[in-house]
């Protein structure tokens, strides 16, 4: 993959708390302009800091973005994404993240996105260690950095991006070295996909069947997942395990667990997509387009159904 635009910066070492995704979305929908204004602060209720903190963070989980129709924007105009709209504005699927599927998406968003998020993009789809330390994951994404010229990246900055990682996936409360100030956890961390090896001042994720990601969310990802590989009609089942910005290596799901998921994704979409295990080949066959909207649009629809989740 092309990491000529890959970012270490922008959070201002902050990962991003509950509120301000909503806030980022809700605000740039009045006012496409208001991260450039020195009302921001005002608006958004925090220090200027932090006013820049949630502009990268929105776009680094992909639920703003430039407007592709002004020319010349560079940034200076953002707009909702059409999964933010849904979440945060139109549909109000989840305005404020109360249902952990509405996590797992903006992990998948986040994660995915090598351009905005690369240690995080790094981490999940290119690391291969199940363990690792603060300083191995430096190492490792230096030497990446390495083999594209154009990335410019200071080992003081790459320092603060793997902490920002480390304290957006692993409660403060287990983080070594976390303080008083960093107690406010970033929402992701409830997803328990980074956990603190006891002891050891090592981290590990945690791969297994993730009991609170729901199908829907994953027939997302395989959609986003599919798109980027170009609209082919076939998707084989170790690309959907292991490859990078895969949903078994963004969401750390071990083979059983993403196989039973697949066995369910003809119900799901209506059998415009099945999973095939032919003659030894496992594979998800597409056979029609669908909508992933309208697969999530179901997901929050039940639960406003039940009372319950979202619909709080």
């Amino acid at each position: 993959m092309d990491l000529t635009r890959a970012t270490f910066s922008g959070h201002e070492s902050f990962p991003f708390r509950s509120t301000w995704l909503t806030k980022g979305v809700t605000e740039c929908s009045r006012d496409p302009s208001i991260f450039t204004k020195d009302e921001a602060m005002v608006v958004l209720g925090v220090g200027k800091n932090m006013v820049r903190s949630i502009r990268h963070w929105c776009l680094a989980t992909r639920v703003l973005e430039e407007d592709a129709a002004v020319r010349n924007n560079r940034g200076r105009l953002l707009r909702p994404s059409a999964i933010g709209g849904r979440i945060f504005l139109n549909e109000r699927w989840d305005p404020y993240l109360e249902d952990t599927a509405t996590l797992w998406l903006i992990h998948w968003l986040l994660a995915t996105n090598p351009d905005k998020a690369t240690t995080c993009y790094y981490a999940f789809s290119l690391l291969r260690e199940p363990e690792f330390t603060r300083r191995s994951l430096e190492s490792s994404i230096s030497t990446m950095a390495q083999r594209f010229p154009a990335l410019r990246v200071s080992e003081h900055t790459l320092r603060r991006d793997v902490d920002i990682l480390i304290r957006t996936y692993v409660p403060s409360a287990m983080a070594t070295g976390a303080s008083p100030e960093e107690s406010l956890d970033c929402p992701l961390a409830e997803l328990g996909l980074i956990f603190e090896v006891e002891h050891r001042r090592m981290y590990a994720f945690s791969r297994g069947p993730k009991e609170t990601l729901p199908d829907a969310a994953l027939v997302f990802a395989l959609w986003d997942y599919g798109q980027r590989a170009g609209g082919i009609r076939s998707l084989s089942f170790d690309e959907l395990a292991y490859g990078p910005l895969s949903p078994g290596a963004v969401f750390k799901l071990d083979e059983v667990a993403l196989a039973e998921r697949l066995d369910r994704l003809s119900e799901l979409t209506s059998g415009a997509w099945q999973f095939s295990e032919t003659a030894g080949l496992k594979q998800v066959l597409i056979l029609r387009e669908i909508d992933p909207m309208e697969v999530l649009r179901r997901y929050y629809g039940g639960l406003r159904g039940r009372g319950v989740g979202a619909a709080a």
